[in-house]
């Protein structure tokens, strides 16, 4: 009987040499007495983890964690420094798509090139070439010389031989990304059935999302370490919330900064009218254009945590510094994928009508809504103030991902948004069809 695991991987680490200067390398090499000029670095730390056959480990972290470098190691690409990782059944890597193409073979001569480098007969790929051929869907450009595929066909070929090949054990590091939608909706399938098919999958990606939905257990690196191993929704939610959490201390400081450099009151109960809300991420800030706070609100209290089918008021103040005219008002929440949920602006509210600010001063700008039946989770708000219409528009403040709220519904779920219906089921015997099919 064989054994039950997959990937064994002991005491791992992988330390680089890290030079001040290309001539220290050179010192070091030669130095009689072995004096060192150079630190360490440690991509990987002491990391220990075993592997079952058939489960699917999502590995996260920060750029720099060491995701890369623990897959290249378990596909050979490099060695450890010290360690061990046993590999028990044959793989297939996505870890640069078409990093083994040669760019003068065609991509009927590449399928079988690569398919010999992982170990498969060419009878073997005489079966399988029709299916990695329609995965691909590349037209008659499988006759031509890869050197001649655009960027999106390299990577759809790639990664139609590397999931059609039914490895032992599949390694994707971000790979995912490839292609238009339906591309993508294609591969998540693929990476399913594998997953159904008892193929074991080690999957790298910043999409906590598709961490989430492929995933059953979860690795997080951090430094080179192990911070945590196990359960993919302990670990995606306590990633989530540390990554936010660092975002709004950076906000926080940022907010700091704005204060002693702007001499504004703080006191209680005025701090969140007083202070700017500061983007997360990439925003466009207008120095006369400053939102200043965003809250929800439900028969008058302020709610922190929404529920599907209740009815809220999202209200933010914004301070103006001189008249606008045609202006905009709007935010919108988007799941941890990205995906915008739900938009909300004045424009469309108001029928296609704009609203003008005469004076410096600040407006209070309140929407009313109703919120549909959306998957429970996390949601980030990015708010905006624009000029001009829907069809048209300058943004003159844009705060992306500012702020985050919490929805919760019953949990049952099947889609990204869920519509109230009726379902009527009728009954007809066979002997009731019979008859009338006479």
């Amino acid at each position: 009987m064989s054994e039950d695991w997959a990937i064994k991987i002991e005491h791992l680490s992988k330390v680089y040499k890290i030079f001040d200067k290309p001539t220290d390398r050179v010192k070091e090499a030669l130095n009689p007495f072995r004096k060192r000029y150079s630190r360490d670095f440690y991509a990987l730390n002491d990391v220990s983890l075993t592997i079952k056959k058939g489960e699917t480990v999502g590995i996260i972290g920060k750029n720099g964690a060491g995701k890369s470098t623990i897959l290249k190691i378990i596909t050979g690409v490099l060695t450890p420094t010290s360690g061990s990782v046993q590999v028990n059944g044959r793989i297939a890597s996505l870890l640069e798509l078409g990093a083994g193409f040669n760019p003068e073979m065609t991509g009927i001569e590449n399928i079988y090139m690569n398919g010999t480098i992982m170990g498969y007969s060419k009878e073997e790929m005489d079966d399988r070439l029709q299916d990695i051929v329609d995965f691909a869907d590349i037209g008659e450009f499988i006759h031509q010389p890869v050197k001649m595929y655009s960027s999106g066909m390299f990577a759809r070929l790639a990664f139609a031989v590397n999931v059609n090949v039914t490895p032992d054990i599949l390694i994707v590091d971000e790979a995912l990304s490839v292609g238009d939608v339906f591309f993508q909706n294609k591969c998540f399938k693929r990476m399913d059935a594998l997953k159904k098919s008892g193929v074991t999958v080690l999957f790298v990606s910043h999409d906590m999302g598709s961490i989430r939905q492929l995933c059953d257990k979860c690795l997080w690196l951090e430094n080179g370490g192990m911070r945590q191993y196990g359960n993919v929704e302990e670990i995606a939610a306590a990633y989530f919330n540390e990554q936010l959490s660092l975002q709004n201390k950076l906000n926080q400081d940022t907010v700091e900064d704005f204060v002693s450099n702007h001499d504004i009151d703080v006191s209680e109960g005025k701090k969140y009218l007083e202070l700017p809300l500061i983007s997360s991420k990439q925003g466009l800030m207008n120095n006369d254009v400053i939102i200043k706070s965003l809250s929800f609100y439900e028969n008058g209290e302020e709610r922190l945590v929404l529920e599907n089918g209740h009815r809220y008021v999202a209200r933010y103040a914004v301070e103006f510094k001189k008249g606008f005219e045609n202006l905009i008002f709007g935010f919108v929440m988007e799941n941890n994928k990205g995906i915008a949920v739900i938009g909300i602006n004045s424009w469309m509210a108001s029928g296609g009508k704009n609203i003008a600010i005469k004076k410096a001063g600040t407006a209070v700008v309140s929407f009313e809504f109703l919120l549909p039946k959306i998957l429970q989770g996390t949601y980030t708000i990015s708010l905006a103030v624009a000029q001009g219409n829907q069809l048209g528009n300058v943004q003159l403040t844009w705060l992306e991902n500012t702020i985050s709220i919490d929805i919760k519904n019953k949990g049952y779920n099947c889609s990204v948004i869920e519509i109230d219906s009726d379902v009527e089921v009728k009954f007809y015997s066979s002997e009731y069809l019979s008859y009338f099919a006479r």
